[in-house]
């Protein structure tokens, strides 16, 4: 059948359900109904009787999978992936929930109006056959509450379909990439995916391959811009030019913002996710606000909710868990180091933590895949401390939770290599591991600044319990120093958040308030916190000269100067404590903004 078929044509009329619903009526190859009655699950049928087929959502027990030994062991321009055969093999990923319809997206109705909506929709199907689409869980003795979609139309009134400042970027950018677009789309599946799931590994393959053309521009030019990061790192690009990635990176975020205005969808949620998580990083303040739009159009589409109940196939629930688990590493990880509240609150979500048996791609990326799931369990831990950090109304509320507990009981949970990584700090070359132990040890300096501070605001502090707290927390610091010292090629080509570039700016600033605070009578020269400071610039500008590593270039030129001028700087005159303090004060009044409060917050880069 005509996949262009002219909408509502008199040669070639839409199906009644399509006309009653006033819908676009479109025809795949080699399929009976049109998409919008596969969406609803209604009977398409014309008026002359030329086609009738009833479709029916597979069930997840017989939902057809891609072995994924053998499509792991095929790179994307194997031929074998592309042959004719293998599309039958693939589940078929446009369900109702997930359809990237051309100007309609599925809305979650409000849990107030629910009730009522699910009355309407038996009324309606009862008189008419049609109705409203609807999700109701369908295990036995489940709590869930019914869920019910609405459509609602994507692009704003008076944008033409065929306006798409996406596509022409991602053409700008194929251009650039060009031989290795097709390889790039491999190094993100095989670096990045296993230790993030964001997609679907074998539909995404496939539909690449074969359907190109369905995929949203945004999202393959944010796939193409991430998987930059890694050029150098890879054995057969490294030794071709790699294009601009500041250029690529420019164009992927016009891309996402015009798909943001233009249709908005799940795609547009993958494609911000990838742009936040994209390095190097430049603004704290553009990824703010690109994160923002992601998770408000989680919580319209419905992604906060927990799927499992739902009568949706298993791919389907897998696929938005995943979505869902990356949007809340990225919230609570970069309001950690941007200094500003989560987006995401505990109580307005039921999304259940990950676990293997909801990771597709388990079997062959298990090493990777267990180091996600307990940064994902670790993500939890934090948010705990997050709402320590940014309660302002303290009055009236119960006994603080434990955080230093809540860290000791993840701690404990760990088992066989992966608490090899958070003890002793040995297996790194797992991928995401180092990324996980920085991630754990950034965590636990957290919570000994808390403790730090409280002592601090104690009515009648001991200078025994301040000294031990520094001591603590300088030693925490001086772990992440040892964690860089000691990466290799290896784990500077592995998996990392971006945010962990603004770890390592708090962590020599703390050190430095340290030398500042405790150390400055014998002169900052002797200091060993400003010693180690020095230490670990150093290690990051050996980093960033012999492997471009990107993650030391916000520090190394925040502090470098810093650092250098406070161990220049001539010891105090001890004439007296008041000549003292006014020397000082005098020569280093360049620090005087460096600390304006214990978080530290950044200035963008």
């Amino acid at each position: 059948m005509d996949d262009e078929r002219p909408y509502r044509s008199h040669t070639k009329p839409a199906c009644i359900p399509c006309r009653r619903r006033k819908s676009r009526c479109k025809f795949e190859p080699h399929t009976e109904a049109c998409l919008m009655c596969r969406a609803h699950g209604t009977e398409c049928t014309f008026p002359n009787g030329r086609a009738k087929a009833t479709h029916k959502r597979p069930s997840t027990e017989t939902l057809p999978r891609i072995p994924h030994p053998a499509v792991r062991t095929q790179p994307l321009n194997d031929p074998m992936v592309a042959s004719p055969q293998l599309p039958s093999q693939i589940p078929n990923l446009d369900t109702p929930l997930s359809l990237e319809a051309d100007d309609d997206n599925p809305h979650i109705v409000g849990p107030v109006v629910t009730g009522d909506s699910h009355v309407l929709a038996d009324y309606l199907s009862n008189i008419s056959g049609q109705g409203m689409r609807e999700i109701r869980p369908v295990e036995p003795g489940s709590s869930s509450s019914p869920v019910i979609f609405t459509k609602v139309q994507k692009r704003p009134l008076g944008l033409t379909v065929n306006s798409n400042p996406a596509m022409k970027n991602l053409e700008t950018i194929e251009k650039l990439v060009e031989p290795w677009g097709t390889h790039l789309i491999e190094l993100y599946l095989k670096k990045v995916n296993p230790c993030l799931p964001l997609l679907d590994e074998s539909s995404f393959r496939a539909q690449y391959m074969n359907s190109r053309h369905r995929i949203s521009p945004a999202l393959l030019a944010n796939l193409y811009a991430q998987s930059l990061t890694h050029w150098r790192h890879d054995p057969v690009l490294s030794r071709e030019r790699c294009p601009d990635s500041r250029f690529v990176w420019n164009l992927a975020i016009e891309a996402s913002y015009s798909e943001l205005h233009a249709s908005a969808g799940i795609s547009t949620v993958k494609s911000l996710l990838l742009d936040v998580g994209g390095r190097p990083t430049t603004s704290m303040t553009g990824n703010g606000v690109r994160l923002s739009s992601a998770i408000s159009l989680c919580h319209s589409l419905g992604l906060n909710r927990n799927p499992l109940p739902w009568d949706i196939p298993q791919a389907e629930k897998h696929l938005r868990m995943k979505i869902w688990w990356s949007v809340l590493i990225h919230d609570r990880w970069s309001s950690l180091t941007y200094g500003t509240p989560p987006h995401i609150r505990r109580s307005q979500y039921d999304v259940p933590l990950p676990i293997p048996e909801y990771l597709s791609d388990w079997e062959y990326n298990r090493a990777a895949n267990s180091v996600f799931i307990e940064l994902m369990n670790l993500t939890e831990v934090l948010d705990h401390c997050l709402e320590h950090v940014y309660n302002i109304r303290l009055e009236g509320q119960g006994p603080a939770r434990n955080l230093e507990l809540e860290l000791n009981r993840w701690v404990d949970s760990l088992v066989g290599d992966i608490r090899k990584v958070i003890i002793r700090g040995s297996n790194l070359d797992i991928p995401g591991a180092s990324n996980l132990r920085l991630a754990y040890l950034a965590t636990r300096l957290l919570l000994r600044r808390i403790d730090l501070d409280k002592e601090r605001k104690a009515q009648d502090p001991s200078s025994e319990v301040m000294a031990n707290r520094t001591m603590e927390a300088r030693r925490t610091a001086e772990d992440i120093v040892v964690l860089v010292q000691e990466l290799g090629e290896t784990q500077l080509g592995d998996f990392w958040l971006p945010v962990a570039a603004f770890t390592f700016s708090s962590t020599v600033t703390f050190l430095i308030r340290c030398a500042l605070e405790t150390e400055q009578t014998a002169g900052l020269a002797e200091s060993a916190s400003l010693r180690m400071a020095n230490d670990f610039l150093e290690s990051l500008r050996s980093h960033q000269r012999t492997s471009g590593w990107d993650l030391a270039d916000i520090c190394l030129a925040q502090h470098s100067e810093i650092v250098e001028k406070l161990l220049n700087s001539p010891p105090p005159v001890m004439n007296s404590e008041s000549n003292a303090e006014q020397h000082f004060m005098h020569d280093m009044a360049f620090v005087d903004d460096l600390f304006p409060s214990i978080w530290d917050t950044l200035q963008s880069i």
